[in-house]
């Protein structure tokens, strides 16, 4: 999609080019090529590491690296090198950063009650801030408070929250602050991507989500897949709705803490123990690929798709459908050059895929395909070329769970109800809250 005024409600809804045979060309052959390369966004060497503030597992520190004119810091909330969510900022920042050798670059990793106990975000930011950071980037919904804090107490820097509302205008939730913004890449549409993928995949029609913790982010996301889903097993499939099972179990985090949450690597057994031949995934870590890759080497016919980070189907290739994930490095390039120029403003980014080059440089999310795909590559190519051509699955008839209506029939979501999402829609297995 091209980009547009990022805090005005047009640039968030769902992308609407017309029809135009070059773009086309172009979607199928980016499919086509795929983005499970097995290669990270970046080739520079490891940035510079700072423990931080640690009351337990600090992570190990590097040599302090030259005074750089300008330094970004960043909070993760998982491991740097998480094979997911985590991973995908810290390649993205990285590869922006490999072309900036005049910004000092410092990050803290594994900024979570259960690595770092009695430890907060805006500590570890305070502390990057003291060694010079001026753009502090937390890449996690949890930080909301921590961005806020942070931007608060120092208004000379820039803060940036992953993903968070408090920037943007028309939400529910806006707190003005001049150096505090929002940036999210809208995986909705990947999410229906891979929905459509798993529902092309299953040979049984059991497609088993293993989700991370309930909230609005993690309603919509797994709401997207399922509606990819529904609409590729009756398009392109050719069977009934009701004889697809859709199910999402929720460990309670984005990642297990043992004795806290579900075991991730349990619940991916269960669903296959239970008939389910394809998993999707929510978490940062990629216990439903490793998990599925080893019943298929028992002879269990499984398969798996990926999310987050775009080298996901390097877990386990030939059982892979795909990965939906993000490419951070346009978004950051654009807020980091913005801020070293004097010129960021707080807003909020929420942007979706570029159909021109779905799997290229420029687009903020983009979907790989897998081998395990086989023939059935091409009419997920066809469904991506329906959504770049305009198709909207976020429209009615459609109900909550509970019955409620949440769209009429013909009505389009708007950005705020999708964001917003308060409850999964009817089809989906699992709880809502």
């Amino acid at each position: 999609m091209t980009p547009r005024s990022p805090t005005s409600p047009a640039a968030l809804a769902v992308p609407r080019p017309a029809a135009r045979p070059p773009a086309v060309l172009t979607i199928a052959l980016s499919l086509l090529a795929g983005a499970c390369q097995g290669s990270s966004t970046s080739t520079s060497p490891p940035p510079e590491k700072t423990s931080g503030p640690s009351a337990a597992a600090p992570a190990s520190a590097a040599p302090a690296a030259p005074a750089a004119a300008y330094k970004v810091g960043m909070v993760l909330v998982g491991p740097y090198n998480d094979k997911g969510w985590n991973q995908a900022h810290h390649d993205g920042i990285r590869s922006v950063l490999a072309k900036m050798p005049d910004v000092g670059f410092e990050y803290v990793d594994k900024v979570n009650p259960s690595d770092r106990p009695n430890v907060k975000g805006s500590q570890v930011a305070d502390d990057l801030i003291s060694r010079g950071a001026r753009f502090v980037v937390y890449n996690s919904d949890d930080y909301k408070d921590d961005a806020l804090e942070t931007a608060r107490k120092h208004p000379e820097v820039t803060v940036i929250h992953i993903s968070g509302d408090y920037a943007w205008k028309e939400g529910k939730n806006h707190k003005p602050q001049p150096n505090l913004g929002n940036l999210m890449g809208r995986i909705e549409t990947a999410q229906h991507i891979a929905g459509c993928a798993a529902a092309l995949g299953t040979e049984t029609g059991k497609i088993g989500v293993v989700g991370p913790l309930v909230n609005d982010e993690t309603r919509r996301l797994v709401t997207a897949a399922y509606l990819g889903a529904r609409y590729c097993w009756e398009k392109y499939q050719k069977k009934k709705p009701e004889d697809l099972t859709f199910k999402v179990t929720w460990i309670g985090f984005w990642f297990n803490i043992p004795g806290v949450t579900l075991d991730p690597t349990k619940v991916s057994d269960d669903f296959i123990g239970g008939g389910f031949d394809v998993l999707m995934t929510g978490l940062d870590t990629p216990e439903a690929a490793l998990q599925a890759k080893k019943a298929s080497g028992a002879g269990k016919k499984v398969k798996y798709v990926h999310y987050d980070h775009r080298a996901g189907c390097d877990l386990a290739p030939e059982i892979c459908l795909g990965v939906a994930y993000y490419n951070w490095a346009p978004l950051y390039r654009d807020a980091i050059e913005k801020a070293r120029a004097g010129k960021y403003a707080s807003e909020f980014v929420w942007r979706g895929p570029d159909f021109r080059d779905l799997n290229g440089e420029s687009s903020v999310v983009g979907f790989g395909p897998g081998a395990a795909l086989g023939e059935a590559q091409a009419p997920l190519g066809a469904f991506v070329i329906e959504l770049a051509n305009g198709l909207d699955l976020f429209k009615g008839p459609l109900k909550f769970q509970d019955g409620t209506e949440f769209l009429k029939d013909g009505e389009a979501a708007t950005p705020q109800q999708i964001w917003y999402l308060p409850q999964l829609v009817r089809g989906i297995t699992g709880p809502s809250k």
